[in-house]
């Protein structure tokens, strides 16, 4: 049987069958996944420096503050961290998020702090670790820190 423009029906499911096959045995292309969150940045952040992945935690800094420090001071600055989860566990846990107003009457800087996960049962917990970000939609980090209670 023919169509109109002389092409046979066969043919015409064959090649839709043929193209069926090919676009069947193709990978499948995976969604776009979301950007990560900040708290989920933060905490990307602080498990690279955890673990001395220092490289890796440096690219995840706001291009400004990798403007003013280069790699090996960022190192430098980390290793504090780095010892103190050697000594507390690599595991850490989000307790609290906010805004730190700044005394000097400037903007305030949003802030993540975690705790270590095996200090989960003492409050407060002696020892937080800080990733803060510019504001609330950044996901560069612009500054962290140990903060001791």
């Amino acid at each position: 049987m023919t169509n109109k423009k002389g092409y046979s029906h066969r043919w015409h499911l064959a090649g839709l069958l043929a193209t069926t096959l090919v676009a069947a045995t193709q990978p499948r292309q995976s969604p776009l996944l979301p950007h990560p969150t900040q708290a989920q940045v933060a905490r990307r952040f602080l498990r690279e420096v955890v673990q001395g992945a220092y490289p890796a935690a440096y690219q995840r800094l706001a291009p400004e503050v990798q403007a003013k420090v280069p790699p090996k001071a960022f190192a430098a600055a980390a290793e504090p961290l780095r010892q103190l989860a050697q000594q507390r566990g690599q595991g850490m846990e989000l307790y609290k998020l906010g805004t730190r107003l700044s005394s000097r009457g400037g903007r305030g800087q949003w802030f993540y702090s975690f705790s270590f996960a095996n200090d989960s049962l003492r409050k407060p917990p002696p020892v937080l670790l800080e990733v803060t970000f510019r504001d609330t939609t950044a996901r560069q980090v612009l500054g962290f820190g140990i903060r001791k209670r």
